[in-house]
C-alpha cells in the first residue's frame, strides 16, 4: 500500500492539553516543521507533569516521522514521560507513545522494532480504561501496526474504524484526518477509488481547517494519485511540492517523490510511502 499515515495526531480537541497560550504556540510552531522550538516550549512543564511529558514525547516523534532525525531526542522524553506515570491511565498512555515511537522506528528502517511495539500497545490496551480519551489514539496506532507491519488489512480496516468513531465521539479533530486518511488508503488498496477520493479529501479539509500546514502536502499527494483527471492530479502536486519547499524539505520522505522528472503514471510519485500522518 502506498499512502498511509504515521505521525502523532495530537492537536486541536486531541489527549493532552488544548486551551492556553503555550498550547496554541506549541501548535503553531508544530504545525510549521518546529518542533524543537515546540518541544523547548514544552520542556519546563514537561519536568514533573506526566501529561506534558507525554506532549513534548509525542512533538519530539512527529519530528522523527517527518525528518528522519531526532530518534535519541524522543527516546529521553519518553523515558521521562515513563517515569513520571503515576497510575494506569498515565502508564497507559505512556505505552501507547512507546508503541508508536518503535513502529516508527520499525517503518522508516532506523531498526526493527515491531516486537517492542506490539507488546508495548498491548500493555497500553490492558491499562486504558475502555472510555479513555486515549482510546481512539489507541485503535489507531493499533491499525497502523495490523496495516504495515502485519499485513493484516481486515484488523487494520477494523481499528481504524473504531478509532474513527472515537475520534469522533471525542471531538479529537486531527485524529479525524489520520483515520479519514487511512479508511481512505484502506479502499485504494481495495480499488474503491471513490471511497479513496472522498477520505482523502476528508482529511485534506481538516488538516487545512485546523491550520496543519506540515500536513497538507502528503494528504494533497494522496488524493492526486487517486484523481481520473490528470491535470488536477498533477495541480495537487505541485501545489504540494511548493508546500514541501516552503518548509524547508519536509517531508524528507515525499520531497524526492514531487520532482518534475517524476509523472502522474509514476506510483511513487503518486502519493507518499507508508510514512505520514494525522
Amino acid at each position: 500500500m502506498r499512502t498511509s499515515g504515521l505521525t502523532e495526531p495530537w492537536g486541536p480537541k486531541g489527549p493532552g492539553p488544548q486551551d492556553g497560550p503555550l498550547e496554541r504556540a506549541v501548535w503553531r510552531l508544530r504545525s510549521r516543521a518546529c518542533w524543537e522550538d515546540a518541544a523547548a516550549l514544552i520542556a519546563p512543564r514537561a519536568a514533573d507533569d506526566p501529561g506534558a511529558a507525554r506532549w513534548r514525547t509525542a512533538v519530539l516523534v512527529e519530528r522523527c516521522v517527518f525528518t528522519g532525525e531526532g530518534w535519541g531526542a524522543a527516546e529521553d522524553a519518553l523515558r521521562t514521560a515513563e517515569a513520571l506515570a503515576t497510575d494506569d491511565e498515565e502508564r497507559g498512555a505512556a505505552a501507547c507513545e512507546r508503541g508508536h515511537l518503535a513502529y516508527a522506528a520499525t517503518l522508516l528502517g532506523v531498526r526493527d522494532r515491531a516486537d517492542e511495539a506490539r507488546s508495548a500497545l498491548g500493555r497500553a490496551a490492558a491499562l486504558l480504561a475502555p472510555r479513555s480519551p486515549g482510546r481512539p489514539l489507541l485503535d489507531f496506532r493499533r491499525g497502523l501496526i495490523a496495516q504495515h507491519l502485519s499485513d493484516n488489512p481486515s484488523d487494520a480496516t477494523a481499528a481504524f474504524q473504531r478509532a474513527h468513531a472515537g475520534a469522533a465521539a471525542h471531538g479529537h479533530g486531527l485524529l479525524l484526518s489520520f483515520t479519514w486518511r487511512h479508511m481512505a488508503a484502506m479502499a485504494e488498496h481495495q480499488g474503491r477509488l471513490a471511497d479513496a477520493r472522498h477520505g482523502y479529501a476528508e482529511s485534506l479539509r481538516i488538516r487545512e481547517e485546523l491550520g496543519y500546514l506540515v500536513g497538507i502536502a502528503p494528504a494533497l499527494a494522496s488524493l492526486a494519485a487517486v484523481l481520473p483527471d490528470p491535470d488536477e492530479a498533477t495541480r495537487l502536486r505541485a501545489e504540494a511540492a511548493r508546500l514541501v519547499r516552503l518548509l524547508g524539505g519536509v517531508p524528507a520522505w515525499l520531497a524526492d517523490r514531487l520532482t518534475p522528472a517524476r509523472t502522474s503514471s509514476s506510483p511513487a510519485a503518486a502519493s507518499p510511502p507508508d510514512t505520514s500522518g494525522a
